[in-house]
């Protein structure tokens, strides 16, 4: 019988955790949202996170700007935010309309500030195996989430379907870093089935509903489904076929309540370190 790695549980004792260490301290965490444009989607995605952030204890703003709005405008405002004290962590939501450079506005977001960990310093720290500012959080949330479990990485075989600069290479480095054997999948990929089935950890992050199927599967294997699509009823489904897969893993995570609400812990997480960092001379503790 299958295990179940549950994201929902776990988030939400990172966070209550978070709440409690915010309490003792003179000063808030801040944390600030840029979204761009009318995407529900990230309309959604950005209001849960301010609401978690609130609920961590939090100053948590967002500010809305209209599709329209130009590279050298939204630079302005990343440059206000990076000079403001009360800022810990920014994030632009992805993705921006077509006319804005994003890997431009990543970069102007300073590295200590770059709560997404997607500033090339915090991404090339990761790669060397130094402690960068922040570390993506989609991939930093499936690490929390085998070591909670006490699923063992050191000499195991990781299989990542997806290369993605979000999920797919940061957590290769993750892996690495903890002594994994990584193989990163991608469309040019040849034999793909097969290599999937060499995995004792086996990660789907693709965007493809249903796309991993049980014969891509070893007997026993751990498999973490990043994948979040909607089906024509409106029902979320991953990128693993979570009936059939499940009937031969070990561990698996479902879609929604796995991977998915860990981002967001891990996003609060961030702040938090960002924030140690910018107050680390005058943190005090309440007694």
């Amino acid at each position: 019988m299958t295990n179940l790695i549950r994201g929902k549980e776990l988030s939400e004792k990172i966070v209550d955790k978070i709440a409690e260490e915010v309490k003792n301290y003179d000063k808030k965490p801040g944390l600030t949202v840029i979204i761009v444009g009318e995407n529900p989607a990230s309309k959604v995605y950005v209001n849960k996170k301010k609401k978690t952030a609130e609920k961590a204890g939090f100053n948590s703003d967002i500010i809305e700007l209209p599709e329209s709005v130009s590279q050298q405008e939204l630079e302005k405002y990343i440059d206000n935010l990076n000079n403001d004290g009360a800022v810990d962590g920014i994030l632009v939501q992805l993705p921006l309309p077509g006319h804005i450079n994003a890997y431009d506005i990543i970069e102007k977001i300073k590295p200590e500030k770059d709560v997404d960990g997607f500033h090339p310093i915090n991404v090339g720290r990761l790669v060397i195996g130094l402690n960068p500012y922040a570390i993506s959080c989609t991939p930093f949330g499936i690490i929390k989430l085998l070591e909670k479990n006490n699923i063992e990485i050191e000499g195991k075989n990781a299989v990542i379907i997806g290369r993605s600069n979000i999920v797919g290479k940061p957590l290769a480095s993750l892996l690495l870093n903890r002594n994994a054997t990584v193989t990163v999948c991608h469309s040019r990929t040849k034999n793909l089935a097969e290599i999937c089935r060499q995995a004792d950890i086996l990660v789907a992050a693709v965007g493809r509903p249903k796309f991993v199927k049980a014969d891509w599967v070893k007997d026993g294997a751990t498999v973490i489904d990043v994948g979040i699509n909607r089906t024509d009823e409106g029902k979320l489904i991953g990128d693993v076929d979570f009936e059939e897969v499940s009937q031969k893993t070990e561990y698996i995570t479902p879609v929604p309540g796995g991977v998915g609400p860990m981002t967001i812990a891990m996003l609060l997480s961030n702040t938090l370190e960002l924030f140690k960092v910018h107050n680390k001379p005058s943190i005090k503790i309440n007694n």
